[in-house]
This record gives structure tokens, sequence and C-alpha cells, in this order.
């Protein structure tokens, strides 16, 4: 399960894995921010934060997630992987093959250097 708030003065939207990925989870944010992107042509910033990497319940799940980042990367310029996890050192040299986005990750207690680098983007 997946919380998320979108921060729609600074464009930046801040997700919450909060125990393993769901298919449903993607499809619900991009309910939240194709229309914010509709408007504003394109978010500043993603900041996935979350203590550890929960993973996904199911392979379904993991290829939502895929699809997800597939239909939406070319309209976020920055991503803030916010974590204590070891995934965080994995993640920004995978996505860098198929991602547009600036891609960065910060420990678990930067959240606060993250948002600020999100905002400059």
């Amino acid at each position: 399960m997946i919380q998320s708030e979108l921060l729609r003065d600074k464009g930046i939207l801040i997700v919450t894995p909060e125990g393993p990925l769901e298919k449903s989870d993607f499809e619900q944010l991009a309910k939240e921010i194709d229309p914010f992107i509709a408007a504003k042509g394109r978010l500043t910033g993603v900041m996935i934060y979350t203590k550890s990497f929960p993973g996904w319940d199911s392979f379904g799940a993991f290829l939502s997630h895929l699809r997800f980042v597939a239909d939406h990367h070319r309209q976020i310029e920055r991503v803030a992987i916010v974590t204590d996890s070891q995934f965080r050192k994995i993640l920004p040299r995978i996505a860098d093959h198929f991602a547009k986005a600036q891609i960065r990750d910060f420990e678990f207690a930067q959240k606060a250097p993250a948002l600020a680098w999100l905002e400059t983007g």
C-alpha cells in the first residue's frame, strides 16, 4: 500500500510505501497525478520516502510499477529516493537506463535536504 501527498504549489509528489506495493497503488497514483500533469505539463519531482523498501505483493504489481514509470517518466524532472534500505544505492543505477528524470538517493533522515533538491528542479 502507498500513501501519497501531492504538494500542488511545488509540483512534488511524496509517496510513502506502507507495505508491499500493489497493482492498485499505481492506478491510484496515476489518477492523482495525471490531472495535475495535464494542467501543468509536468511534476517537478517525486519523493519516495520509506525506511525500508517493502517490495511488491505480486508480479502483476511489479509490472504495474514498470508501466507507471514508463507512462510518467517524461513528465517528472527529478526523483529523490529517501530510505535507509540498501535498495537506494541500486535503484538510481537501474532507473538511469529507462527513466528520463534525474534520480538521487538520500538517507532516511535527509527528508528536508531531499525536498530542497526536488524544489530546485
